[in-house]
């Protein structure tokens, strides 16, 4: 491809992704020594997803709002209202009172390709005169978020420059579709974001809109992926399950017998070795059914059927 012919395509795609871009105005109530109350203001970025008022951003831009303003790529100012959010996944659905929106194509997260181009659209640092636009590479796939509690794995990681008030704009590919919801950069890196798969978040917005909140089977356990040290320690294979690190009291697996230290490594016929599988697995069945828990204790294999609760507010597991 000839390089003109690639400006043009990216030109082409900030025309189509654009319009769908909103800045988003927060105030959150804070406190100071000395001052007392009052409104801390933030700036970040929404899209919209649906011609009738709706538009997706982070959990973690709208968590905590006492106020909270659209500004549309039309420039119209609107106040938006939270229809719901879900911290374990960073997405939250917002509506504001209009129609007629320019709604953004969603794309196909599950075919991204590392070394795919994609570009980073947002409120960048909350600079005036409309959205940043930055270009990078698709660099990871199916990435946890390091040095957080953060607890989906799933994650598109990116070299597009992602910088303070990018959060909850879109990451498209070169056909402007939406690929994924940009939720991160990580400050003690460079060149390192990332996004939440569009396949993800749309799924996540669907069932906000649908009951206002997530309905997400749990089980009541934390737990950490079985290391190389952790592995010897307990005379495992590395990879060969999850350690369980904590059974959190009166939930269904303390009910069970589940205990710390136990290694988790199959939720009904589905082996799991990492969180996302864990979680992945849980999400095949319906709250209030029973489901087997494979687990293996001082070298014996033993099971346990354990009923699925409700999860609480971002719990992982």
């Amino acid at each position: 491809m000839a390089l003109t012919d690639l400006e043009g395509r990216i030109v082409s795609a900030i025309g189509t992704v654009g319009p769908s871009v909103a800045s988003v105005s927060t105030l959150r109530p804070a406190r100071r020594r000395g001052i007392g109350p009052f409104s801390m203001p933030a700036e970040a970025t929404a899209v919209v997803i649906d011609r009738g008022g709706f538009l997706l951003t982070n959990q973690h831009v709208v968590d905590g709002a006492t106020r909270l303003d659209v500004h549309l790529s039309d420039g119209r100012d609107l106040p938006g209202e939270v229809v719901g959010g879900d911290a374990v996944t960073d997405i939250a659905l917002v509506r504001v009172d209009a129609r007629d929106l320019a709604a953004a194509r969603l794309g196909d997260s599950e075919g991204l390709r590392v070394g795919q181009i994609v570009l980073a659209i947002g409120n960048a640092l909350g600079l005036p005169g409309g959205p940043t636009v930055s270009m990078g590479v698709v660099s990871a796939l199916g990435r946890p978020l390091p040095g957080s509690d953060f607890v989906f794995e799933g994650l598109v990681q990116t070299d597009a420059a992602i910088n303070p008030g990018n959060s909850g704009g879109p990451l498209a590919d070169l056909s402007g579709e939406v690929v994924g919801i940009n939720t991160a950069m990580v400050p003690f890196a460079q060149g390192v974001g990332f996004a939440i798969p569009i396949h993800a978040a749309q799924r996540i917005a669907n069932e906000l809109r649908e009951r206002g909140r997530i309905v997400r089977p749990w089980i009541g356990v934390k737990v950490t992926d079985l290391t190389e040290g952790l592995a010897r320690q307990h005379g495992l294979e590395p990879d060969s399950g999850l350690l369980v690190a904590e059974v959190v009291p009166r939930s269904p697996s303390h009910r069970a017998g589940l205990r710390a230290g136990d290694v988790l490594d199959r939720v009904g016929p589905f082996g799991v070795r990492s969180v996302r599988q864990l979680l992945e697995s849980l999400s095949k069945y319906p709250v209030g059914t029973d489901v087997e828990i494979g687990f293996r204790r001082r070298g014996f294999a033993l099971a346990a059927s354990v009923p699925l609760q409700e999860s609480p507010p971002a719990s992982s597991a």
